[in-house]
């Protein structure tokens, strides 16, 4: 398996302008591991930095773990719908000039007046459309389970079962399965088969009175990001399925923690690379 460190976990630098993509691709050189993931919510200005970034990974030897992107196909109109799937589009061509093969796609968000069943409708319909293009320059969609539409691994599973590509695989977020009430070890092993890319992130439980920010999951439980092997996520376990897989593929680090970003990215890597040591 290889490392890797999605932009998300440095999100915060962003925000305060501390950290560009460039910036980004620069930082994770200095780590000692294989990849990044890219996402396309970063760009500024993105046929110029596509160039540049495309430069650092090379000086780097980097590779782009996967291409992110944010659809969400819970739209009222065929046409909002239809600029979803265009998305998707935007996305696999990008991840070509990157020279990765993988985009990291979501289902949607699940909102009031529409039913879950209606929503998987329009989810299956969008990926069916996106797959047929992701098959065509041979780039596989990997759907993360996120939010409620697609939280669960078995969401996950009956979604690709029912679009029925091979174009259309798995991004198992470890953490976010805690979100929804479901322990990570179980849900690893029921995904485990369609996995193409993997987010390595944790999350500890907070008490109801807790002022930071938290997520809120599934009966009330509040939950904040943490040191990947710190939080509720079985890590070593979850590490020990996917090498008995035969998984070769990204663990790609999506630190959310309270932290300073670059120390949460460095210990998690620190912690990771460690129980990786002992599947050997």
């Amino acid at each position: 398996m290889k490392l890797g460190v999605s932009m998300w976990s440095l999100y915060k630098l962003y925000r305060k302008e501390e950290m560009d993509t460039l910036g980004f691709i620069e930082y994770v050189g200095t780590l000692g591991i294989d990849g990044v993931e890219l996402l396309e919510f970063f760009w500024k200005d993105k046929d110029n930095e596509l160039l540049k970034a495309k430069e650092a990974l090379s000086k780097y030897n980097l590779e782009v773990s996967a291409y992110a992107i944010s659809n969400d196909f819970v739209r009222e109109t065929e046409e909002e719908r239809e600029e979803e799937v265009e998305k998707i589009c935007i996305g696999v061509d990008t991840a070509i000039q990157l020279n990765s093969r993988i985009v990291r796609v979501f289902s949607g968000n699940l909102r009031p007046p529409y039913t879950y069943e209606q929503a998987k409708e329009w989810i299956i319909e969008g990926l069916k459309e996106g797959a047929k293009y992701a098959e065509k320059n041979n780039v596989v969609l990997a759907l993360e389970n996120h939010g409620l539409l697609a939280g669960k691994s078995e969401q996950v599973r009956e979604i690709i079962g029912l679009v029925g590509s091979s174009y259309l695989r798995s991004t198992i977020d470890i953490g976010n399965f805690l979100l929804v009430g479901e322990q990570s070890v179980d849900a690893v092993k029921n995904l485990v088969d369609l996995a193409a890319h993997v987010h390595l992130k944790d999350f500890k439980k907070v008490p109801p009175d807790y002022q930071g920010e938290a997520y809120k999951g599934i009966g009330g439980v509040r939950l904040v990001g943490t040191v990947a092997g710190e939080g509720e996520v079985n890590l070593p376990e979850v590490l020990r399925i996917l090498y008995s897989s035969g998984y070769k593929g990204y663990l790609s680090l999506e630190f959310e923690g309270p932290e300073d970003p670059k120390y949460g990215v460095e210990k998690s890597i620190e912690n990771t690379k460690r129980i990786l040591e002992t599947l050997k």
